[in-house]
């Protein structure tokens, strides 16, 4: 296991705090993603699909409904924990961190909702970018689905309470040092707690300098979960689609 296991992202997403702050997220909108995009690789019936950093597991649970053969992979081990109750002979979940490539090969490797981009050092996004491409098979396909940098630059909300089962997280939003940072500073069991959400904004160039670099294929770009044309001002997503 790497160092950075105190990074900010394996102690944030390995607290119950994160998914009671997130738990209201868009179930049918990921499930609508999810046929949108199987329909558009064209993904045979029994295909492998690899949901790298797959979180408690929503998106491999519904891709496993639609029939596939689908492995889940985070670094947190209370996410794994929590997603291996929904296990069973062709849906199976690991902790593994993204940047080492897996054993097996798959026809599919999909990095959703914005899990990229986590690390200190540039080396780490080549390291994770290579990985995927190490553990597709010949005809296979990542995917990367990120947050529009451009967009949520123009659109970022400085500061927010947001109450969830009772609890008040006061957010902050910044960006800084090339960062898009969220301070999240909330009262639980007595205790103030403060936790910190720092992702590289990563832009289009960036990820087509990288994947230049790393010799990987950008095959189409699309700007949201329908699947529509990427405008690099208007657009909520950028989705990547490579060989």
């Amino acid at each position: 296991m790497h160092k950075d296991k105190k990074k900010w992202f394996a102690s944030w997403f390995d607290t119950p705090y994160y998914h009671i702050l997130y738990k209201d997220r868009d179930y049918e909108e990921a499930q609508l993603f999810m046929d949108n995009l199987t329909n558009y690789l064209n993904l045979p019936d029994d295909a492998k699909i690899l949901d790298l950093a797959c979180g408690k597991g929503r998106h491999s649970v519904y891709l496993n409904k639609l029939g596939y053969d689908v492995t889940g992979a985070d670094l947190s081990e209370n996410s794994i924990e929590e997603a291996s109750k929904e296990s069973n002979e062709k849906l199976h979940f690991m902790v593994h961190d993204m940047r080492e490539p897996f054993d097996q090969k798959f026809d599919a490797i999909f990095n959703l909702f914005t899990s990229f981009g986590y690390f200190e050092d540039d080396a780490d996004n080549m390291k994770t970018l290579k990985a995927m491409c190490a553990s597709l098979n010949e005809y296979g396909f990542g995917v990367i689905d990120f947050m529009n940098v451009n967009y949520v630059i123009n659109n970022l909300v400085a500061e927010e309470v947001k109450t969830v089962d009772g609890i008040d997280f006061h957010i902050k939003r910044y960006v800084k040092d090339g960062h898009i940072v969220k301070e999240i500073n909330f009262e639980a069991c007595g205790e103030q707690l403060h936790f910190t959400e720092s992702v590289q904004a990563l832009t289009l160039e960036d990820f087509e300098k990288m994947m230049e670099e790393a010799g990987i294929y950008l095959l189409d770009i699309f700007g949201d979960y329908k699947l529509r044309k990427f405008f690099k001002n208007e657009s909520e997503r950028l989705i990547m689609i490579f060989k």
